[in-house]
């Protein structure tokens, strides 16, 4: 397809690092593995989450993310505690026999594509020290917008979990009015981390991000962004990802 461009805010981007730092801690005994493309947004919170919070940065060697030897070579050199993965790639990690000796490690994370939950279930059995998180999120919502703490494994999936601070769900009808408990409609988002639109699109801009409905704040102006994903919330308030209403893959 044409790529199109979004363009995020700082103030964005600023949110999702301090939601980051809130969530999971970091502190001057870490070292984040910087291995993500820099064309993937995941790139930014590898390289500047570490910088703002006095934790150690690596930087891999080009071409080393898609080499899982390789990998764990890096990891025990430098003591690596976090690193992300696309469900895709942790499972060629975690196919190695030996995945055992990177005992550094303290956090994974896991963005970019839906994590089947046999592959977190195996995660945790060969890595049962690690936390496991699965987080989702558009480059037109500053990365990621949704987490879930993958502590306990349901065989039926992994959700997405629930919006980061200052982000917002709807989960709707093509009506924009709430689907009912337990229904699948598109999963729309809000918020701080809504990226200003796609770069020179006007008409791409206008499709995609929407008036907000449901925005009852006094400047009002709110405005929701077509994520394309088909959802869910269980019971519990929690949103589980279903599926695409297109053919984007």
């Amino acid at each position: 397809g044409r790529p199109k461009g979004a363009g995020n805010t700082h103030t964005a981007l600023i949110n999702r690092l301090y939601w980051m730092q809130k969530a999971y801690r970091l502190d001057t005994t870490d070292t984040v593995l910087q291995k993500t493309p820099f064309s993937f947004d995941v790139s930014v919170w590898e390289l500047f989450w570490p910088l703002l919070n006095g934790a150690r940065l690596a930087i891999a060697r080009p071409g080393e993310h898609r080499d899982p030897e390789r990998l764990i070579d890096t990891i025990e050199r430098h003591g690596v505690t976090t690193l992300h993965f696309v469900p895709s790639m942790l499972q060629a990690f975690i196919s190695v026999g030996h995945i055992e000796g990177c005992r550094s490690i303290r956090r994974l994370v896991c963005s970019g594509e839906a994590l089947p939950a046999e592959l977190a279930r195996k995660t945790l059995e060969r890595m049962p020290t690690v936390g496991l998180f699965n987080l989702y999120g558009p480059t037109e919502a500053a990365i990621d917008v949704t987490h879930w703490p993958c502590d306990h494994v349901d065989p039926k999936g992994v959700p997405i979990g629930q919006p980061i601070d200052n982000l917002k769900t709807h989960i709707l009808e093509e009506s924009l009015h709430p689907v009912a408990p337990r229904c699948c409609g598109e999963l729309y988002l809000g918020g701080i981390g809504l990226a200003r639109g796609y770069h020179n699109r006007p008409g791409l801009t206008a499709e995609r991000f929407v008036p907000d409905p449901f925005d009852d704040s006094e400047q009002g102006g709110g405005r929701l962004y077509r994520t394309g994903d088909l959802a869910r919330y269980r019971a519990d308030g929690v949103i589980e990802y279903v599926g695409r209403i297109d053919h984007q893959v």
